[in-house]
């Protein structure tokens, strides 16, 4: 165990960080301290360094506490990995796409009931940019505390000098304490990087203080977990769709320079799925952060399917997710170029960007939205597991019963071992039905959505095996799937489908916050205007205690005007959609509203929900 060397003269002037529930502001207190004498002896004792050893050091190379969060602010999927760094082991947590990183550390797993002890948290931050150059960053800690993981949001850390890098972090904990046997954690973030590149971190002596200052004891080897809200897996959905029934291209891993083409001959079962309405999704890495296909042999000709106007074409634009690691071509895209028989479209596929690329996988499957669900009731008490093609659930109390109305949708919260599930009514007046089962059982019926770990179900879907008339479906709903499963949790709101999106450009400068009911935003770059036409779609990167976000036109020649703030002020209105904290309202939302002609919305857009929010950034993009 190495020892970490803390100047007892310099702590007072180190960073502290207060965490307080309500606002997070950071609070200064005045101590009075008695006249007296201190000799010279007490004076050195006090500048002693004092050797502390860190409840954890990372010198066994075990980081399991340790997980990404990706949801938070859009951050970015980062790698992290123990590596040596500063005469020592660290971890490092390599940032891939260019976003804010948001890293977390299970404390509850780490410490145990000893969680509530903390008062005083430190940890080594470090930075590194790939060139060799170095720029200012900071970012916060964000404690996640008591039985509903309240987020608590404290001051900024910062590294701005090279010769202090590492730095040492203090955070105090204020009133904020963990509880035991809560999942509690943390997140540490960058959010802002004042590179040419962006920034990687370093993470290393993680020391964890009671109130009297005794060092607490961690256990390194524990688990992040999976604590409520916390979405580190699962994809970065942003401008895609979910893909259901995937099929893999075995073995379609290459690489390549800028401009360069690789990949393989298609697999009978390939060709197969690529029918009108499915989709081929690239998992992918590449300078630019674009990528994707050619069909090198097709009849129409050499063809670039989704490089948009990249190449000066001006043809269809692939889907690439906000983090740019995955990219989506469709069916419809590739037979607008190639034509509607596959079987002309040539054996070999490849891939393709403007910079190095890499790519790690390709799948092809249907098309299926992506939910937000709004105004959600929670089924309580739905939690349940059961063997393949076993069947298990509870009946339906009444509020559930009253939200199952047109356009609604039921989102459960499962785990199975093919990834599968789907909803059984074993009492409807129609019979013992499954509902969203798709080929699974064989019978090629309607499929449920289900992608990072939830499943959808929607209304429409429900109705159309059990009837129209919600008092004719049963008592009892039921999970099913077709391996072994486990539900977490079920609730039922109204669905809002997000929307694929391409041809995305940025809202410069477009981040903000402000508190329940509150207005803040900017006036529209003239090249944010020129992209708004119909069929456009305007994306915010947000966060807000209610979950919900809308546009503010304050300058709309129509008069000042919310767009997208559905039923939230009592208007009953149109709402955005809002899923996994993106939030998107579209051109004929805002036209309705504002009028079809953009010089009439105004100079300024705002953003505005009914609680406390942050917006991390905008887009713009078109859909096809």
């Amino acid at each position: 165990m190495k020892s970490k060397k803390i100047i007892a003269a310099l702590l007072a002037s180190m960073m502290v960080f207060s965490l307080t529930a309500c606002n997070g502001s950071t609070e200064t207190t005045t101590d009075t301290v008695s006249e007296g004498t201190v000799s010279d002896a007490e004076a050195e004792a006090a500048t002693d360094e004092v050797a502390v050893n860190p409840s954890i050091d990372f010198e066994d190379g075990l980081m399991g506490f340790m997980k990404v969060c990706t949801t938070k602010g859009n951050g970015d999927e980062s790698v992290l990995s123990v590596v040596d760094y500063n005469g020592s082991q660290a971890v490092y947590a390599e940032n891939v796409s260019g976003a804010s990183m948001y890293i977390g550390v299970n404390v509850s797993a780490l410490l145990g009931d000893r969680v509530a002890d903390v008062r005083t948290i430190s940890v080594d931050i470090g930075t590194e940019y790939a060139d060799g150059s170095f720029s200012a960053s900071s970012g916060f800690m964000y404690a996640y505390v008591g039985e509903d993981l309240e987020e608590v949001k404290g001051d900024s850390w910062s590294v701005y000098l090279e010769d202090e890098n590492p730095k040492t972090a203090t955070f105090e904990m204020g009133d904020a304490y963990f509880t035991a046997g809560c999942d509690n954690y943390i997140l540490i973030s960058k959010e802002t990087d004042n590179g040419a590149t962006v920034a990687s971190m370093y993470f290393d002596n993680f020391t964890f203080y009671d109130e009297a200052g005794n060092v607490i004891e961690a256990d390194s080897s524990a688990e992040f977990g999976s604590p409520a809200g916390f979405e580190a897996t699962g994809a970065d959905l942003s401008n895609l769709c979910a893909v259901n029934g995937a099929v893999n291209f075995e073995g379609f891993e290459t690489s390549a320079d800028a401009w360069c083409q690789a990949g393989f001959d298609m697999p009978q079962e390939i060709i197969d799925a690529l029918v009108p309405g499915s989709v081929v999704e690239i998992e992918y890495a590449s300078e630019t952060g674009n990528m994707w296909l050619v069909m090198p042999d097709a009849a129409a000709g050499w063809m670039r399917v989704g490089v948009g106007d990249i190449d000066g074409s001006g043809t269809t634009a692939s889907y690439m997710n906000n983090s740019r690691t995955i990219a989506q071509v469709t069916y419809e895209q590739l037979a607008s170029l190639c034509g509607d028989d596959v079987s002309t479209w040539g054996a070999r596929m490849q891939c393709e960007s403007d910079g190095a690329w890499e790519v790690y996988s390709v799948r092809v499957g249907q098309a299926a939205p992506v939910y937000g669900v709004g105004g959600a009731v929670e089924f309580e008490g739905f939690a349940t597991s059961a063997d393949a093609w076993c069947q298990n659930g509870f009946d339906m109390p009444q509020e559930i019963i009253d939200a199952l109305v047109p356009g609604s949708v039921v989102e459960i919260d499962y785990a199975s071992e093919s990834g599968d599930l789907w909803i059984v009514m074993p009492d409807a007046t129609a019979g013992w039905m499954r509902v969203g089962v798709g080929n699974a059982d064989g019978s090629g019926s309607d499929d449920a959505a289900c992608y990072n770990g939830k499943c959808y179900v929607t209304y429409e879907q429900l109705a159309a095996v059990c009837g129209d008339d919600v008092s004719t479906w049963g008592a009892r709903m039921q999970c099913e799937s077709d391996t072994a499963w486990e539900v977490y949790g079920v609730r039922v709101g109204m669905a809002s489908e997000m929307q694929m999106v391409n041809r995305v450009m940025n809202f410069e400068g477009f981040a903000t916050s402000a508190d329940a009911w509150c207005q803040n935003g900017f006036d529209m770059p003239q090249e944010v205007i020129d992209a708004l036409v119909p069929g456009a779609v305007v994306s915010i990167q947000y966060a807000s205690e209610s979950g919900d976000l809308w546009i503010v036109m304050p300058d709309a020649t129509a008069g000042w005007s919310r767009v997208g703030v559905g039923n939230a002020d009592g208007s009953g209105s149109d709402d955005a959609a809002c899923a996994n904290g993106v939030c998107q309202v579209t051109y004929e939302q805002i036209a309705a509203v504002c009028g079809d002609d953009v010089s009439a919305w105004g100079a300024r857009m705002q953003c505005e929900s009914d609680t406390a929010w942050e917006v991390f950034a905008v887009t713009v993009g078109q859909t096809e």
